[in-house]
């Protein structure tokens, strides 16, 4: 197992976007917090009303999508995966599995969005987590999420 490229407990915008490839308007993770190695650690989302994907989804009654809740969680687990390995080469994450999706509550824009993910299990370049997506200390949506690294 690799050892930890360095210690996070805190990631900003400038921090994950070194890690992540993703941009505007698919980077989903605003901050992360809390964050113990690649076990645990809780992304920050802060949705607001004039991110594109509210044009449509739904004029006059904005619902963020489910599936880029999910995202967010991968997104953030990436970062812990990506931070727990001790490459300096760029890295992709790569969606293995979503299981036993479940959405609770709308999320809408105001709303900021932790997504606390708990690492279940790793194997080599690969990890699984299981994922709450929380507003206000709510579950709005859950998820077990696996991935794997791979270089860019």
């Amino acid at each position: 197992m690799d050892e930890p490229v360095k210690k996070l407990e805190a990631a900003d915008i400038g921090v994950i976007m070194q890690m992540l490839p993703h941009r505007y308007p698919f980077l989903l993770v605003d901050r992360m917090i809390n964050i113990r190695g690649d076990e645990f650690g809780i992304g920050v989302k802060n949705v607001t009303i004039n991110e594109p994907q509210f044009q449509g989804h739904f004029p006059g009654n904005p619902i963020f999508p489910g599936v880029l809740l999910i995202e967010g969680m991968a997104q953030t687990a990436g970062v812990l995966c990506i931070a727990a390995t001790s490459s300096n080469q760029a890295k992709s994450v790569f969606f293995l599995t979503i299981d036993n999706a479940k959405f609770r509550k709308p999320v809408v824009p105001g709303d900021t969005v932790e997504y606390h993910m708990t690492r279940t299990a790793r194997r080599k370049n690969m990890w699984w987590y299981h994922g709450e997506a929380k507003v206000g200390g709510v579950t709005v949506a859950e998820a077990d999420l696996g991935a794997m690294l791979a270089d860019r």
